[in-house]
């Protein structure tokens, strides 16, 4: 980490320690928490999005502005630092999502939406059905061509929503969640839900039982066939994808069709 961004955020003196945040290297410094991010203007309406919220029963990494006022000093960004580990709790994630987009329901749709043009966004939209996308058969393609047929019309309503939770969540010794940053998207909070579902089912060990737990939200299987759409559409076009890691996901899909 350059010395000038650790002046920038006012903790020249402390000695950086390297951590796992939410899966990605940070360094804490002291109370400050810093990290490299991969895109300022998300970091920096996440910042500001985070700064005012609160959340009951839910700790949120409070953003940490530089000497000028910045969010984000040459690529990095910084928060208070909140002690805690990633954990299995599926259900306690779900429920964490719950409060956070209760939070965020009122909280206006982020123009740097309109323009985004990335892996997670063309995933989303052909989710959604809003974008055909060339996907490789081998790795996901075929599989969301035959769930994609099974799309039915939702009313549930778009929101500002993380759409990347699970295994970001932390929790401390007493239990506790901390939400560290929010992945933005103008979705369903009920499709956020279901993606934590999905990961879950897929890669986290979860007990089949997860997907019922939560049928009383609304459009909830056709929220789960999206969050597996999603992820598939993700997968297929990812670089690091095998047919190792689809498994998971073809595991996940069959438990979520039989629910449609």
């Amino acid at each position: 980490m350059p010395q000038h961004v650790r002046i920038a955020f006012g903790v020249p003196d402390q000695d950086p320690r390297p951590v796992s945040w939410a899966g990605q290297q940070a360094w804490q410094c002291g109370d400050a928490l810093i990290r490299p991010v991969s895109d300022n203007a998300v970091a920096a309406w996440s910042a500001g999005v985070l700064d005012g919220l609160e959340v009951d029963g839910v700790r949120l990494a409070r953003p940490l502005r530089s000497s000028d006022g910045r969010w984000v000093v040459a690529g990095w960004a910084a928060c208070r630092f909140l002690p805690g580990t990633a954990e299995p709790r599926h259900h306690e994630v779900v429920a964490t999502a719950m409060k956070l987009h209760a939070a965020t329901a009122t909280v206006l749709r982020p123009r740097l939406l309109d323009d985004r043009d990335d892996l997670l966004s063309r995933s989303v939209a052909a989710a959604f059905g809003e974008r055909r996308l060339a996907l490789d058969p081998a790795y996901g393609g075929d599989l969301f061509t035959e769930l994609a047929a099974h799309r039915r019309p939702v009313r549930t309503a778009p929101q500002v929503v993380h759409g990347e939770l699970f295994g970001a969540v932390l929790f401390d010794e007493e239990g506790s969640p901390a939400v560290l940053d929010l992945v933005p998207f103008w979705r369903p909070a009920e499709w956020a839900a279901a993606v934590i579902v999905v990961d879950a089912l897929a890669w986290g060990g979860a007990e089949e039982s997860l997907l019922d737990r939560w049928a009383h939200l609304d459009e909830w299987p056709q929220a789960l066939l999206r969050a597996v759409l999603y992820r598939l559409a993700l997968h297929a076009q990812h670089p690091e994808a095998s047919v190792r890691t689809l498994a998971g996901l073809e595991r996940a899909a069959g438990l979520v069709t039989a629910r449609l």
